[in-house]
C-alpha cells in the first residue's frame, strides 16, 4: 500500500478595489487560489503572500482576516484527485489596490480578476469550490465598500 505525502500549503483569496477575486491557471491545465507550498522556516502566512507574488505579480498585500483551511487531494492531470499527495490548505483574505497581473512562476501561466459570485464556477477542484462557497459571505462583507 503506498503511503500518501502529506503537505502544508497556504494562499489567499484576494480582492482587488473593484471587488474582483484573483484566480490563477495551474500547469495550463486546472483553475485555484493562489496558494502553494509553505516552505521550511516559513509561517502559513508569509507563505500565503510569496505565493501569490509568485504566482500573480501582486505583492501589496493588506491581510483581513484568516479564512481557515481544509484538506483536498492534489489535482491529477486527468483534472480528478491525485492521491498521492494530500493538502492542508490555509487560506487568507488579503485587498490589495494592486490590479495588473504579472505571473513569475512559469507552472502558473495565468491570472485574471473574476467576479466575486463567478469564482466557485471556474475553480477546477470540488473542494476548493466547496470551500470557497463557505467563505464567500465572509469575503463579501469584509471586502465589499
Amino acid at each position: 500500500m503506498t503511503k500518501n505525502k502529506r503537505t502544508r500549503c497556504a494562499g489567499g483569496v484576494v480582492v482587488n478595489p473593484d471587488g474582483l477575486v484573483l484566480v490563477v491557471n495551474q500547469n495550463g491545465n486546472s483553475w485555484s487560489l493562489p496558494k502553494g507550498h509553505i516552505d521550511n522556516g516559513e509561517d502559513a502566512l508569509e507563505a500565503a503572500k510569496r505565493e501569490i507574488h509568485e504566482e500573480s505579480g501582486i505583492s501589496q498585500l493588506e491581510h483581513i482576516a484568516d479564512l481557515g483551511s481544509y484538506e483536498r487531494y492534489k489535482i491529477a492531470l486527468n483534472g480528478g484527485d491525485d492521491t498521492s499527495e494530500l493538502k492542508t490548505i490555509t487560506l487568507f483574505l488579503f485587498k490589495t489596490a494592486q490590479t495588473e497581473l504579472n505571473p513569475r512562476d512559469p507552472q502558473n501561466p495565468e491570472a485574471r480578476w473574476v467576479p466575486q459570485e463567478q469564482v466557485a464556477a471556474i475553480l477546477t477542484h470540488a473542494k476548493d469550490k466547496a470551500f470557497f462557497n463557505s467563505i464567500l459571505p465572509t469575503v463579501c462583507t469584509r471586502t465589499n465598500k
